[in-house]
């Protein structure tokens, strides 16, 4: 039996995709529910896999195609599975040395290759590059993209370093050495990302207010429960969970801070998406935290914490990253003392998180140390009053000076 490999069913927000490695080829045996060949979206990256076992027949689609709902990829042959092992039983015996190693070498390479994302197989398969050639610094071995630059860059090094002296010749004009320039192709999610951003700015009138919030009350909490909470719950109580409380309980007092704009329409929502910023090798993504204002604090963290191993994966699915009423991004975990956060469009605000610094700062009349982090909310001025966001971003100040307040509700 024939069975059709397709592009699943996108959701109404994603119209097409790019095909990404086909980690098959044709005469290749499957499984069922293996991966077959990469699709990359606006969004995320997803696995495409064989809904029966068999053997790839005939592919349609060449990597980097651009494909739509329903689009058929491929055929598996189902009958041709029972056949393939017969075949192999009536080789001969005896097999050569050399044959062995080509085999082993090659399901090294594959199982190397297997934990890098569709990205870095994409740059290894461009510069012929084998895995396991390549020292990886990820997590658990995995291979990241900024290996395999490194890589080409030694490479590149050491060709010029072995290349023979030039014959003396008249002087011309040519480029310095190293100065060569590399056109790569945004990737689907970086287009769209760009795409995004520049709607924000061209459609919303943006503004940034400031301020800035001691979290020794914070991380006083923090030390006396850590304990319990991570023997209670197996998470660490982390900073997001204060964050993220904080600020479902200022978007409750000023709803039009979790509000949209549609048309001539205000859109108010009686519930609170937090989106939480992750940077991955793709980009920047923002999963979902749906109905935030119900998850307790450990709920939050377990949460906050898959997610943000998933998006380094390329494992989050695209019902993850859609929607969203409100977003909270951290640049202080890169070292960022201020920024202008920009808003993740069709949503009106975003608050910036920085670095934490021991800061001179006066408490009841005088000066003492504490560990200070500036926040930054920006927001499109056509829905929200200045008022309002100064408002709102003070609640939260409030709040993580004084976590006590969010059980009082005061």
């Amino acid at each position: 039996m024939q069975v059709e490999i397709k592009v699943p069913v996108l959701p109404e927000s994603v119209a097409e995709g790019t095909l990404g490695d086909w980690h098959k080829k044709v005469g290749d045996s499957v499984a069922v529910d293996e991966n077959i060949v990469d699709l990359e979206t606006d969004k995320v990256v997803l696995e495409i896999v064989a809904s029966k076992a068999g053997v790839i027949e005939s592919i349609a689609y060449e990597s980097g195609a651009t494909v739509k709902n329903g689009d058929v990829l491929g055929v598996i042959d189902t009958e041709a599975a029972a056949s393939a092992p017969a075949a192999a039983a009536t080789q001969p015996e005896t097999v050569e040395t050399s044959e062995v190693d080509d085999a082993t070498t090659a399901a090294e390479e594959s199982t190397a290759a297997s934990r890098a994302s569709p990205a870095v197989r994409k740059l290894l398969s461009e510069n012929n590059l084998s895995a396991d050639n390549i020292p990886a610094t990820g997590k658990k071995g995995a291979l990241l993209k900024v290996d395999v630059e490194r890589y080409l860059q030694q490479q590149q090094t050491a060709t010029k370093a072995d290349a023979p002296a030039a014959v003396t010749a008249p002087a011309v004009s040519v480029p310095s050495a190293g100065r060569n320039d590399r056109r790569v192709p945004m990737s689907r999610l970086r287009a769209k990302i760009a795409e995004r951003l520049k709607q924000a700015q061209n459609t919303a009138a943006l503004l940034t207010t400031f301020n800035e919030v001691n979290l020794k009350p914070m991380m006083d909490s923090r030390a006396q429960y850590r304990d319990a909470f991570e023997k209670a719950h197996g998470v660490k109580l982390g900073m997001m969970s204060f964050f993220t409380s904080a600020a479902v309980e200022a978007l409750k007092r000023f709803p039009a801070v979790n509000a949209s704009i549609d048309g001539d329409d205000i859109v108010y929502h009686d519930y609170f998406d937090i989106g939480i910023a992750v940077s991955s090798d793709r980009g920047l993504v923002v999963p979902i935290l749906r109905d935030a204002d119900q998850m307790s604090y450990a709920e939050i963290e377990n949460s906050i914490r898959d997610m943000g191993m998933r998006a380094r994966d390329g494992k989050l699915g695209i019902e993850e990253l859609t929607g969203g009423t409100f977003s909270i991004t951290n640049g202080g975990i890169f070292g960022s003392m201020l920024s202008t956060p920009i808003l993740n469009p069709p949503q009106s605000a975003i608050l910036g998180m920085h670095s934490i610094q021991q800061r001179p700062v006066v408490v009841d009349g005088e000066i003492v140390v504490r560990p200070m982090m500036y926040l930054a909310l920006t927001y499109d001025h056509r829905i929200i009053d200045g008022k309002e966001a100064v408002q709102f971003l003070v609640t939260i100040k409030n709040v993580l000076e004084d976590p006590a307040r969010l059980l009082l509700g005061v």
